[in-house]
């Protein structure tokens, strides 16, 4: 690789997943992270209003095409057929990418770990896709990741399952370091004049080590060094750090809209295995990377099966149980003996079919009719579906804590929130939570209220930070909002923004003005059908 200034990038653009004032102003304290502190202090920077949903395979398509989920189509990290589901990939994003506006401009791009792209679309320079991607991506071009490994050594999208502790932070590093020298190749093989990389574990180190700062140091620290390294090399004229939301500790309660809808008879639970299940994805996480499991385990699933499933039929569910072995210590040890199928048998679940409404995915942050003619197995008329709307709006508004507080600040039909042809793939009943400190969960069983499961996870803000040529450092971002940093980041290039996008560009900026980009054609949606990237999603507290 050459050791001198990359100095045809125009704009690159940092993705810090989770990144926020109350995270990163400490470590600006503490000295912690000198890079992305200087980008802050010397550009103009603010707090970045997040969407709804403010999770990471919606948030970041909205962030690199400017439009509300309801144009780009992904609402959160599953997308259904049915009562069917599977894990989001690029082919459910149906809006352009800024990289691919770009391209139609004649601009070249080396796009790094970004959510949600695989797999890639051509465009002139590289993209190697991040989050949601299987373990070994097919990038673009076709082969680069195996040039990438030739150069750097190792290039992996996550770490090994079987890591804990103090050797999974240090695979977080790892991880974060062969972004930084991915980055830094592909830069210096297509000399392109955008260049995006993210880092995702900026977020992940929250979810497998809540409150532990010394890991979040860590993490950041690694960040910092690459994106030092990066600047040095790349010498970009403007700078962009950008998050999808922020992140921060939970001190209310966990709150299961599937059981306070069964008490009203809207939702029917069963036992037989179908459905979305809660406690058997501990054994699902338990059962991966060499583990005892399905085949290797001495135990006969079927008698077990028939075990569980007895008891499950006269209300001692597996929920139940996995909460007696907590308090004793014990889920962990047990669920990592249990086969995945015995701990289905006696899970209790939403029986899709015969519920009336539920919530299916609470990454979502909403209520499903099963609405005649549109699932399967609906039940609800398309004369019964307006007013059930209104009345769960009003039942789920009304809803309280045990002391007292709302549960929810908005609830609203769907179409106040979201804009666009996907409309129709959000929940019918949008649910956001008190200043997302309340904790939902598609849980049954076991009652309305807990602890939440997580002590930390998303929060609304983010941050945006644009620093360098053109930029006015003075320049005021008060009320900058997610669908603004693709607008703003295209402005950065003199490129126009497409007439689509729900964002404006941000006045630390000159706009460009907006024009009408050809039709997208996203072509046909395909499988993700991986196993491996479920139970990723699921050791994170993502999939229930």
């Amino acid at each position: 690789m050459a050791d001198h200034p990359q100095t045809s990038m125009r704009t690159l653009t940092i993705g810090l997943d989770a990144g926020c004032r109350s995270v990163l102003d400490p470590l600006f304290e503490a000295g912690a992270v000198p890079n992305l502190e200087s980008i802050v202090e010397s550009g103009a920077a603010e707090s970045l209003e997040s969407q709804i949903p403010p999770w990471t395979p919606s948030a970041w398509p909205s962030l690199y095409t400017g439009v509300n989920p309801g144009k780009h189509g992904v609402f959160g990290f599953l997308t259904f057929d049915g009562y069917d589901w599977d894990v989001v990939n690029a082919t459910h994003v149906r809006e352009r990418p800024l990289w691919d506006l770009l391209d139609h401009h004649g601009k070249s791009s080396v796009v790094v770990n970004a959510p949600v792209t695989h797999p890639p679309r051509k465009i002139d320079g590289a993209i190697v896709p991040g989050y949601t991607a299987p373990e070994d991506p097919d990038c673009h071009p076709a082969g680069l990741l195996d040039d990438i490994r030739d150069e750097i050594g190792e290039y992996r999208v996550y770490a090994p399952r079987d890591a804990d502790g103090r050797e999974k932070v240090e695979w977080y590093e790892r991880l974060v370091r062969m972004r930084g020298e991915a980055f830094r190749y592909l830069t210096d093989r297509f000399d392109p004049e955008f260049g995006f990389v993210q880092f995702q574990q900026t977020d992940t180190v929250f979810h497998e080590f809540p409150g532990d700062n010394g890991k979040v140091r860590a993490v950041y620290e690694a960040v910092d060094r690459q994106v030092g390294t990066i600047l040095e090399t790349c010498d970009p004229d403007t700078v962009v750090v950008a998050s999808d939301h922020g992140m921060g500790e939970y001190t209310g309660h966990e709150f299961r809209p599937n059981e306070f809808l069964r008490e009203r008879g809207l939702v029917e639970t069963t036992t037989e295995g179908e459905g979305m299940p809660t406690w058997s994805t501990i054994a699902d996480n338990q059962l991966q990377d060499g583990k005892e499991g399905r085949d290797g385990t001495d135990d006969d699933p079927t008698l077990l099966e028939r075990g569980v499933a007895g008891l499950a039929s006269v209300g001692v569910t597996s929920q139940r149980i996995r909460a007696a072995l907590a308090a004793v210590g014990l889920a962990d040890f047990v669920a990592a003996r249990v086969p995945t199928e015995v701990a289905r048998a006696g899970s209790e679940q939403v029986d899709f079919p015969a519920s009336r409404a539920y919530m299916r995915d609470r990454i979502e942050l909403g209520v499903r009719v099963n609405l005649q003619g549109r699932e399967p197995g609906g039940v609800v008329s398309e004369s019964e579906y307006d007013r059930l709307c209104d009345d769960l709006v009003d039942l789920l508004s009304a809803v309280e804590t045990p002391d007292g507080k709302p549960v929810f600040e908005r609830v609203a039909r769907r179409e106040e929130v979201f804009s666009g042809p996907y409309v129709e793939r959000a929940p019918d009943v949008i649910t956001v939570p008190r200043e997302y400190d309340e904790f939902l969960s598609t849980r049954v069983g076991d009652g309305r209220f807990a602890p939440p499961s997580e002590s930390y996870n998303h929060k609304r803000d983010g941050i945006v930070a644009i620093s360098g040529s053109g930029v006015n450092p003075s320049a005021d971002l008060s009320g900058a909002h997610l669908f603004d940093v693709a607008p703003t980041i295209l402005a950065t290039m003199g490129v126009p923004a497409a007439d689509r996008m729900d964002g404006s560009v941000l006045p630390a900026v000159g706009a460009v003005g907006r024009e009408s980009y050809p039709a997208f054609d996203a072509g046909e949606q395909e499988a993700t059908d991986d196993g491996n990237v479920e139970a990723r999603l699921a050791d994170l507290g993502y999939l229930e």
